[in-house]
């Protein structure tokens, strides 16, 4: 029944044309709606939700939405049927394995309503009748870019078109970048979900346009900050860095699609990705240096990232993890550094972080290079200027009071991430605090010593890196103690370099005496040394940056909070005096600005789809007037990037739009999923038996019985595309049951490698000859990888570690030779996709009887034990089967008495020595109780 029919009128919260005209569109028909990012998708989900829930007795599905957007629309319908008054709303059920059993989800679909349910569920209930595809109403598809052909969600689509002709689909997406990749790659998107009709929406259509840019737009101040000298040296090092690695890159894998390798492309997100996916078929051929880089790209665009976002001492904290974690053991000979660490670019970014935290001059009739180092304190410029915003703000509410709307008059300010927010934080909470280290008595007042300033905030965080700094330093001793005599007195790289002996190259002429020793050395191979200061000038800058009484008297940074005399700390505050610091959210920012109804927004960090849901959120409301202060350092990789993310939404509409207008969705079966009865009997038969003519008379599509755990893949579903009766079950030996006879192990070769390792493998082999005349071990590729064992021995470039490659790939190889060994009768099928695995399956059931489902179950379990007693939690056991002292044996008096692996890990020796035994219980204890820490 649709909400039309309905008596009870629906109240929806749509105010702008284009929405109206979208909801209008999307109630008429089924079609896949690509919207840009920021205009309210969310919003129309669930108003269109509501409009059938309003109506009642409808069974609407939900796909693909996460734990986030399940959240936001259950309580969006809650909302709505409170405002429509409906009676017959029942608003959302999320079904997912934490709560919901097999009988209650039976009653739960009986009843009808809205639910969203994880693809793995919806899949085995659909399968399984559960969920009976003819009862469904419609689905509602979120996230429609992340349908391809062999995912959960295409195969749920396909089944439920297959035997539902009349209920409708209408999938959703703000992403319209993964529809112009490829060829053709809308239509083939449509043809897997069986969509003929396609709705664009970008922010320069005719509707959108009108609605956001009337007479109610919000103001924008646009202010673009100057980035100091040392971040402008650091990114454009680190710029420099990523284009070598580009170019290296380019140079070494001759013959890939290059186009997008290049310096603009390298500042998207999904920039990795792209180079992963061109190299990924070749991975194992391509060298070591190649892989090297493809992971230091990962690290240097992150750089780039920090270098705006983080303050100076963190910055500087972070390079010293990255380099610790590029550089080999002390003493080790391993030429397997990342090459950007070569370049004199590197030492550009290390040596000019380094001198935005702390400097040093040499003093002043030393005959020794000691320095004398004193703090630096860099300021983010971005602080200097929201100060400056804010105290505009005040300013303004002070001479000119605001006329009354519905804003709250609230100031939130928006930024990137939680670490921004607190960084934020600590600044405005601190800018004001001056660590006076002793009385001046001066004539004259410098107004801008009350200014706002982070130097409290600075300071206590460069205390906290120079205990950080020592402890680092400790623990990487304790690491690598067997190497430390290869240290032998050069814990300084400068040490090492007396006057007579320097050479020529290795020392730099400094001027005005600013950066003495602060230079970062570089080792014999060439590679920037680790840097570190001698005990004497350490305490001198610690004896600098002590806490003074003004640091003392302020309280200390809450981490965990024990929420005791609340009465005392705690109280509401009026809504104009709050500053709300928010990271983006996506979706969820269109709820933080309807709570919070502020009346100044200043965006941090740009973000093009916040700019859109600002641009709605004024246009939806009459009476909330709204200033925005749109930061952003000019010149820098954050206006690149929020630059070319608009230019590529654009670029990607445009093509869309194109390849709309000349479209042909080819269906090779009618729109609603329906086969031609005749082309189905067809399918079924086999000619090669006697021309087909024993098949002939009982025309049943084959069978296969899938363990339920198996629908991670994308076997079950390209089997079902073949014409295979799909029955989940929950099985114990094997993985896919072709036949009484035929059993199936399917590995992947990481998991066969896993298996091969803690022996699951053989008890797998062992049980299913207990069981099958016919056990088969299926080892599958990835369709998108080379089809052989060499990916996974890790080449590099020196000899001892090829011929150690070689060992783990014959290591592979030769237990396979052992396992056939152990198992004479055992068949391995090689297969190169799961394509390949889905033709091979159907080669195997062309004679063979057809499988009993319930034989199926059966096998593997004791003789009195009932199927509903088994575990049905598998991971935690297969975690504890990788515990030494746990044997397939002893497993079972583990999880029969004990609620979960926490419990194991909190045992005594005593407690676990009547389950399994006094040696595994030794060894159990000690491995949930080593420390790592430990110098052994």
């Amino acid at each position: 029944m649709s909400a039309a029919s309905s008596p009870q009128p629906v109240k929806l919260s749509l105010p702008l044309v284009y929405q109206q005209k979208l909801f209008e569109e999307l109630r008429k028909e089924d079609e896949l709606v690509i919207l840009a990012r920021g205009l309210g998708l969310m919003r129309l989900v669930t108003n269109l939700l509501h409009s059938y829930d309003a109506a009642g007795n409808n069974l609407i599905v939900i796909v693909n939405a996460d734990d986030r957007e399940n959240a936001w629309i259950g309580e969006a319908l809650a909302e709505h049927a409170a405002i429509s008054m409906s009676p017959k709303a029942r608003g959302l059920t999320v079904v997912n394995t934490d709560f919901t059993s097999v009988g209650t989800r039976e009653k739960m679909y009986t009843a009808s309503g809205i639910f969203s349910i994880t693809s793995r569920i919806l899949v085995v209930d659909l399968l399984t009748g559960l969920l009976n595809p003819e009862t469904i109403t419609g689905l509602v598809v979120l996230h429609a870019d992340r349908i391809v052909a062999t995912s959960l969600e295409a195969f749920i689509l396909r089944i439920y078109r297959q035997k539902n002709k009349a209920g409708f689909l209408k999938a959703f997406s703000d992403n319209p970048d993964p529809f112009t990749v490829g060829f053709s790659p809308l239509a083939t998107m449509m043809r897997n979900m069986f969509l003929r009709k396609v709705s664009l929406w970008p922010r320069f259509h005719m509707h959108v346009a009108q609605s956001l840019e009337g007479k109610k737009k919000a103001e924008v101040i646009e202010l673009e900050v100057p980035m100091t000298d040392a971040m402008k040296q650091i990114q454009a090092a680190i710029m420099e860095c990523v284009e070598v690695s580009i170019h290296e890159l380019k140079k070494g894998n001759t013959g890939l699609e290059m186009e997008d390798w290049n310096l603009d492309s390298a500042l998207l997100k999904n920039f990795d990705v792209i180079v992963r996916r061109q190299l990924d078929p070749n991975w194992h051929r391509v060298s070591w240096k190649t892989k090297q880089i493809v992971s230091d790209l990962t690290v240097l665009r992150g750089m780039l990232q920090s270098v705006l976002a983080l303050d100076a001492i963190s910055f500087l904290q972070q390079l010293d993890t990255i380099h610790a974690a590029h550089s080999p053991p002390p003493g080790s000979t391993r030429q397997t550094q990342s090459p950007w660490l070569f370049l004199d670019a590197a030492n550009t970014i290390f040596d000019t972080a380094k001198r935005r935290v702390y400097s040093g001059t040499q003093k002043p009739g030393a005959d020794t290079n000691i320095d004398s180092l004193h703090p630096v304190l860099e300021e983010q410029p971005k602080w200097a200027l929201l100060a400056d915003v804010l105290q505009e703000i005040d300013r303004d509410l002070y001479f000119e009071p605001a006329v009354r709307d519905d804003s709250n008059g609230t100031i939130l300010i928006m930024c990137s991430d939680t670490n921004t927010c607190r960084q934020l934080r600590d600044y405005l909470q601190t800018m004001h605090v001056r660590p006076r280290k002793e009385k001046r008595v001066e004539e004259f007042h410098d107004p801008e010593e009350d200014g706002p300033s982070a130097e409290f905030m600075l300071r206590r965080k460069l205390r906290n890196y120079l205990k950080w700094k020592r402890e680092f330093a400790q623990v990487s001793a304790t690491l690598f103690s067997e190497n430390q005599k290869a240290l032998s007195g050069a814990v300084d790289p400068r040490l090492g370099q007396s006057k007579n002996r320097a050479p020529a190259n290795k020392r730099r002429r400094v001027r005005g005496g600013g950066g003495v020793g602060t230079a970062w050395g570089r080792l014999e191979n060439g590679m920037i040394a680790q840097h570190l200061e001698k005990p004497g000038e350490m305490a001198e800058l610690m004896a600098e940056i002590q806490i003074t009484e003004e640091e003392a008297r302020q309280k200390e940074d809450v981490i965990t909070d024990p929420l005791e005399g609340m009465e005392d700390y705690y109280k509401l505050y009026e809504m104009q005096d709050l500053v709300a610091v928010h990271a983006y959210d996506g979706d969820l920012d269109e709820h933080v600005l309807e709570e919070v109804k502020p009346r100044y927004i200043i965006m941090y960090e740009p973000d093009a789809a916040f700019i859109r849901r600002v641009e709605v959120y004024r246009s939806s409301h009459n009476d909330r007037n709204v200033r925005v202060y749109f930061l952003y350092y000019g010149g820098s990789v954050e206006e690149q990037r929020y630059l070319s993310m608009v230019r590529r939404e654009k670029d990607a509409f445009t093509r869309l739009i194109k390849e709309r207008a000349s479209m042909s969705v080819v269906m090779t079966v009618d729109a609603h999923g329906i086969e031609d009865p005749q082309e189905a009997f067809l399918r079924t038969i086999n000619t090669r038996i006697a021309g087909g003519g024993r098949l002939a008379a009982t025309a049943e599509p084959p069978r296969v019985v899938v363990d339920v755990r198996e629908f991670r893949s994308s076997l079950p579903s390209l089997l079902h595309g073949r014409n295979m009766v799909i029955v989940p079950c929950m099985l114990t030996v094997g993985d896919y049951v072709l036949s009484p006879n035929v059993c199936v192990e399917r590995k992947s070769v990481s998991d066969l490698i896993s298996s091969f390792k803690d022996g699951r493998l053989y008890t797998q082999a062992e049980t299913m000859f207990q069981h099958y005349k016919n056990p088969m071990l299926l080892i599958e590729f990835d369709q998108n990888k080379s089809f052989t064992l060499e990916p996974f021995a890790d080449f590099s470039g020196s000899v001892a570690s090829v011929s150690a490659a070689n060992t783990r790939a014959n290591d592979l190889q030769s237990k396979i030779v052992l396992l056939t060994l152990a198992f004479p009768k055992l068949r391995i099928i090689w297969s190169s996709s799961p394509y390949e695995t889905a033709e091979i399956f159907e080669r195997l059931k062309a004679q063979e009887d057809e499988p009993d489902p319930i034989r199926a179950v059966r096998a593997g379990l004791d003789k009195d034990m009932v199927v509903e007693e088994q575990a049905f939690n598998t991971e935690p056991q297969e975690m504890l089967v990788a515990v030494p002292g746990v044997t397939p044996k002893n497993i079972m008096n583990i999880t029969l008495e004990t609620e979960n692996l926490k419990e194991v890990a909190n045992m005594q020796v005593s407690e676990l020595e009547p389950l399994v035994g006094k040696e595994a219980a030794r060894k159990i204890h000690e491995f949930f109780n080593k420390d790592l820490l430990d110098d052994e």
